[in-house]
């Protein structure tokens, strides 16, 4: 190799190695420059002021605790006792909390020394350690108090609302009403109401005990009233979450018979006529470009919400994706099988379904089986907008700003379903398909 050589790969060595570097520092530059850009155009800073996380922490605390009400109607005097301010969880006649005391004045013991006291002619006083006693008078709308002028963060005032949020519990005046929110760990009222013989009994009395209501045997009656419990509702949960699965099942369904048959006018291999394989395609090309939820919209306005209406949004985008894996998959078969069927005289659609078909079978399986599992998790998105299964009951749940512990109860219920919805699929993938060790 001459030096002319020599030189000439050497130059385009260090050509080489430039390049690299380049790369090396520009790609790290240009995600820098695209995160700072991110930084300012989504006004992260000024989200994270705006972040309000007193809220956030109450909501958190709200989905594994829950409250309860002591509430004085400043109009009738009226004092009421309830497990999330709820009609369903109200105390019944002559009962109360063991914390709230008193006839003529109610004595609200929230621990660590914080003490309220419903006084007669809507007067109230508030004791809290290391400042001095509230007293407010309620007058028709208009709150009247003691609080000074320099307030600290956990009390906000004006004349016609005071709040005041405090470890052990909160308390809202207003004119029409006095509230106190006393603060339980644990989901209250999840197996039985209070109005059920069973709450407060043990599964070891209700299994292994003396009969508690005559009418019906322990276990029976225990099962009826968990399952009709008209706070957290079991029996509408159990029905929602079985039609967020049906609507899955549907949808993916649905859209694999349909897409199948449509697959073979796509693929080259089995229609050579150009124009009918490019306007199937493009078939599947629109379908699958419009997402699921905005095909849950137009459905919705055509056919009403509902959970087929789910079904076929999800039925509608599937077909593209499913046409499009099912045609690439029928590009890719063995040409020698379907010539092994036809050798024995087999006809056109005894050489797709003899020759064909089980080629694509485990490619067609593993897809059809991976939607469904993502479809469950789809279908709850969707059924918040059709109206169906836990979806709807999650969105409704949120909207109402009170009760989250039964958020987070949805929530956990439908990773449970995922989670079952995934297991599901990988077995039937393992016995359809089959599986290495």
């Amino acid at each position: 190799m001459t030096a002319v050589d020599l030189n000439h790969t050497k130059f385009e060595a260090e050509k080489i190695f430039q390049r690299k570097r380049l790369f090396g520092f520009a790609i790290p530059a240009v995600i820098l420059a695209y995160l700072t850009y991110i930084f300012f155009a989504f006004d992260v800073e000024g989200l994270a002021g705006r972040a309000n996380w007193d809220n956030a922490m109450t909501l958190a605390s709200d989905s594994w605790s829950h409250k309860v009400h002591v509430t004085r109607d400043n109009r009738s005097g009226e004092i009421s006792y309830a497990v999330e301010g709820e009609r369903k969880g109200r105390y019944p006649e002559g009962e109360r909390p063991t914390w709230v005391s008193g006839d003529e004045v109610i004595v609200v013991d929230l621990g660590g020394d914080h003490i309220v006291r419903y006084l007669p002619q809507n007067r109230t006083e508030i004791e809290i350690p290391d400042f001095p006693l509230i007293q407010v008078q309620a007058e028709g709308r208009t709150l009247t108090s003691n609080l000074p002028a320099d307030l600290p963060d956990w009390i906000s005032a004006s004349d016609r609302r005071i709040g005041i949020t405090t470890p052990e519990g909160r308390i809202t005046l207003t004119g029409a009403r006095t509230e106190v929110f006393n603060y339980f760990a644990g989901w209250e009222l999840f197996w039985f109401t209070l109005d059920s013989p069973y709450h407060g009994h043990g599964i070891t009395s209700i299994v292994f005990g003396e009969r508690i209501d005559p009418t019906r045997s322990n276990i029976a009656g225990a099962v009826s009233d968990w399952w009709n419990n008209a706070m957290w509702r079991h029996k509408d949960v159990a029905w929602a979450i079985g039609e967020t699965v049906l609507m899955a099942f549907l949808g993916t369904m649905g859209a694999a018979m349909v897409a199948l048959p449509l697959a073979f006018f796509a693929a080259k291999r089995f229609t050579p006529i150009m124009v009918v394989r490019a306007a199937t395609r493009r078939l599947f090309d629109f379908v699958r470009g419009v997402d699921a939820l905005i095909w849950t919209v137009v459905l919705a306005r055509a056919f009403g919400p509902g959970p087929l209406t789910g079904a076929l949004a999800i039925l509608i985008t599937d077909t593209g994706t499913f046409g499009k894996t099912f045609s690439e998959a029928l590009e890719n078969v063995d040409q020698k099988q379907i010539e092994g069927v036809s050798s024995t005289g087999a006809k056109p659609l005894q050489r797709y379904r003899f020759g064909v078909i089980p080629q694509v079978v485990p490619v067609l399986l593993s897809q059809i089986l991976y939607f469904l599992e993502s479809n469950t998790r789809s279908a709850t998105i969707i059924g918040a907008i059709t109206g169906g299964g836990i979806g709807l009951m999650l969105t409704q749940a949120i909207q109402t700003q009170k009760d989250w512990e039964e958020v987070a109860y949805y929530i956990v219920l439908i990773v449970v379903m995922v989670m079952f919805m995934d297991w599901l699929s990988g077995w039937l993938r393992g016995r359809l398909i089959g599986q290495k060790d």
